[in-house]
């Protein structure tokens, strides 16, 4: 149920370098009726708590209300894939992570590719250990045997099984220097260091290798501003990306992103998908192809008076209120209906012109037209008024339809029959000619 027991999020990152194991908490609030204050004014307290705590990063995210598979993780995430080798796109990762810092679009931003971890290459000088009689197996057990931490046996103590491990105590192994420690026999019997044999270099590695649709993959993960939309954020990095990436570099979506992405082009092919519906229908009811495009011409009007809410920040483009859209869709299409139907039977049987058919109609129409607008915006004043848990979820369907009906419907008393005047079919001489 939406919101009914959603959970505050912490993505933390401590001296710099996010924890990969466990780097997210989450917490699941208390039930609704035992709450003293809602999800969103309790993530800005523990943000500014939180915020105070010297050396550490921590950021409270809202969760997704709907459990879904892509609901972990920051909540905009953006991976940059190519087939090159990951220093290159370790380079790649970082203009694109610096980019996003300077923009002030994101409270916090981060890549999972970093190169901060500490790898020690050894190299063996095979000619001297040829001279000295020392083999590679001998080196390679020494090595493997202080350092590597495999276990060579088990053994049972009172009914458990234990591993037997020869491995070098820990303080004997912190640093290359202690290389020195390890010794090898030669030919003749005596002891060589083992740091005669091997030259060492210190490197840093990344921390994990990603990959994302089988390609080397580096995810750029953060948090918008609050006064910044999610679409903001992907329109820079979208444009960015296309400034820095070179040729054989390429970026999709993850998590959130990836779902809102995905969503929000699937809205699209519904509303597309409808409207073709919607035409073919009324063309077969009114026998004609201009007709529809008449009565849909209030569709953008009532669509974009549901929207002015929107953009005002009383609700956002989610699953409800896309539902609420495409029930718009139907609702406003049965004004223009009612006006268009009325003004060709009068003409028909009246013989009136286009334009006094369609006043005549539209005064008679006028109270059902109303009275339809009347019965759904009341219908959805229990869905704005809605609280406990739910209530976002209803009040988005409920504010789309009562603001889509009320601007929809001055709209269409007025716009549509000037287009009837335009486009409709003129009934009356059609009569005199079959007369």
């Amino acid at each position: 149920v939406y919101e009914s027991f959603p959970s505050i999020q912490h993505f933390f990152v401590i001296n710099g370098f996010p924890n990969a194991s466990g780097a997210f908490s989450a917490a699941v609030m208390k039930p609704w009726a035992e709450r003293k204050m809602s999800q969103s004014k309790l993530q800005k307290q523990l943000q500014m708590k939180e915020s105070g705590i010297a050396g550490a990063q921590m950021f409270p995210l809202e969760m997704p209300s709907i459990p879904t598979p892509d609901a972990g993780g920051m909540p905009l995430q953006f991976v940059i894939t190519t087939t090159e080798p990951y220093e290159a796109l370790y380079d790649v990762s970082q203009k694109m992570l610096v980019a996003a810092q300077k923009s002030g679009l994101f409270m916090f931003v981060n890549s999972d590719l970093n190169f901060d971890k500490p790898n020690l290459n050894m190299k063996i000088d095979r000619d001297k250990a040829a001279m000295l009689g020392i083999t590679m197996q001998q080196i390679g057990q020494a090595l493997s045997g202080l350092l590597s931490g495999s276990y060579v046996n088990r053994f049972s103590l009172q009914g458990q099984t234990y591993e037997v491990i020869p491995q070098a105590a820990d303080s004997e192994r912190f640093n290359p220097e202690q290389l020195k420690s390890i010794y090898v026999r030669d030919a003749n019997g005596n002891m060589v260091a083992l740091s005669n044999l091997v030259s060492v270099k210190l490197t840093a590695v990344p921390g994990q290798l990603n990959q994302f649709q089988q390609l080397n993959s580096a995810t750029i993960g953060g948090m918008v501003m609050p006064n910044m939309t999610m679409g903001d954020a992907l329109s820079f990095l979208q444009k960015k990306a296309a400034e820095i990436l070179p040729v054989g570099f390429s970026y999709s979506y993850a998590g959130q992103t990836r779902q809102a992405v995905s969503e929000g082009s699937s809205m699209i092919y519904i509303f597309f998908f409808s409207l073709i519906v919607i035409y073919l229908v009324l063309a077969a009811q009114f026998e004609s192809f201009r007709d529809p495009w008449i009565i849909l011409v209030s569709v953008p009007m009532s669509l974009c008076g549901a929207l002015i809410f929107v953009n005002l920040g009383l609700s956002t483009l989610n699953i409800y209120s896309g539902i609420g859209l495409v029930t718009l869709i139907g609702l406003i299409s049965k004004h223009g209906i009612l006006m268009v139907d009325f003004a060709n039977k009068l003409q028909i049987e009246k013989g009136m012109s286009k334009l006094e058919a369609i006043i005549e109609a539209a005064s008679i129409r006028l109270r059902p037209i109303l009275m339809t607008t009347l019965a759904m915006v009341f219908g959805m004043i229990p869905l704005l008024m809605a609280v406990g848990p739910g209530a976002v979820s209803r009040f988005d369907i409920g504010l789309v339809i009562a603001s889509g009906m009320l601007i929809g419907t001055c709209f269409t008393l007025f716009a549509l029959p000037t287009v009837y005047t335009f486009l409709a079919h003129d009934h009356s001489k059609l009569l005199e000619r079959a007369e």
